[in-house]
């Protein structure tokens, strides 16, 4: 049964002292746009900081994560769920229902656009990410008088936004349900709290707004993320306080655009889930309760 209600996501977080996406062929130097200053993350992260919190909450996926090839990876799925036919075990995956798959394997082949498609993620404000200089635990050889370097890149602080769509459309192929969704939203949050690793703590969930639309509308806001903007005193944050900025105390997070479009989308719109840190001042926020009363649901954390 696939779902019947596209979705628009917005998701921002924020990094600090941290790595939101290393590039292994650049040193894991963060992504970066030199033009614009900002700092990106992947769709590719994104979809793995979910895939890791289903598998912490036991959901069945595709991708796990560990260095195997597919042909192992589809012999322990249809032992582990007692099925003959690889099309049937990757059929039980989460991941591949949500973000698809292309598959190719003991005569069976098949390609699944997923349902879920998610932009890079840029910063909202400018960054500058910083080369960090540290002594190893150990030395080269037992006579060395010194322990080795280590060299490794942060970014001082950054509000990360990411944009996500979930296509109806396209569940009818894959099978994707309401629930499989619902799972989606939650561990893009949880799954972010749970980013507990040396390069990676330092990250922080701090909204995520889940538009959810009349079944049968085809259309979309687009590009929620690039609706977004950072203010102080109500006006937009200069070059030089993006760059200074270390924490969102006394910054506004302001949504009026994304607003303004949900006024105007009304008719078409089922219901618009909130979810966002307590502590977090967000600007537009009354009139999207204002136009849509008891299908505004919110949540703070």
């Amino acid at each position: 049964m696939s779902f019947q209600n596209r979705r628009e996501i917005l998701f921002v977080y924020t990094v600090k002292d941290a790595n939101p996406n290393g590039d292994p062929l650049n040193a894991n130097h963060p992504r970066y746009d030199q033009e614009t200053g900002q700092v990106l993350a992947s769709d590719v992260r994104i979809k793995r900081t979910i895939r890791d919190q289903w598998l912490r909450e036991g959901h069945t996926v595709f991708i796990d994560a560990e260095p195997k090839t597919m042909a192992t990876r589809v012999e322990e799925l249809k032992s582990m769920l007692d099925v003959k036919k690889g099309s049937d075990a990757i059929g039980q995956c989460l991941d591949a229902r949500l973000f698809g798959v292309t598959y190719a394997y003991k005569g069976e082949s098949f390609s699944w656009t997923g349902p879920v498609q998610f932009k890079w993620g840029r910063s909202l404000n400018q960054s500058k990410p910083e080369l960090i200089q540290g002594t190893g635990a150990f030395a080269t050889s037992d006579d060395a008088k010194e322990r080795t370097f280590r060299n490794e890149y942060i970014v001082p602080f950054v509000v990360l936004g990411v944009y996500g769509v979930a296509n109806q459309n396209a569940s009818e192929t894959t099978g994707a349900t309401e629930e499989d969704v619902e799972a989606l939203v939650s561990a893009l949050w949880d799954g972010t709290i749970n980013l507990i690793t040396h390069s990676k703590i330092g990250h922080q969930p701090q909204f995520l707004m889940e538009i959810v639309y009349e079944a049968g509308f085809q259309g979309l806001i687009c590009a929620l993320d690039e609706k977004v903007t950072l203010l102080k005193d109500d006006n937009p944050l200069d070059v030089d306080q993006q760059l200074s900025l270390r924490s969102l105390q006394g910054v506004d997070l302001d949504i009026s655009k994304i607003a303004a479009h949900l006024t105007s989308l009304d008719e078409h719109i089922k219901s618009v889930n909130l979810h966002y840190e307590s502590d977090l001042s967000v600007k537009g926020l009354d009139q999207i309760k204002s136009a849509l009363n008891d299908r505004l649901k919110i949540t703070t954390r």
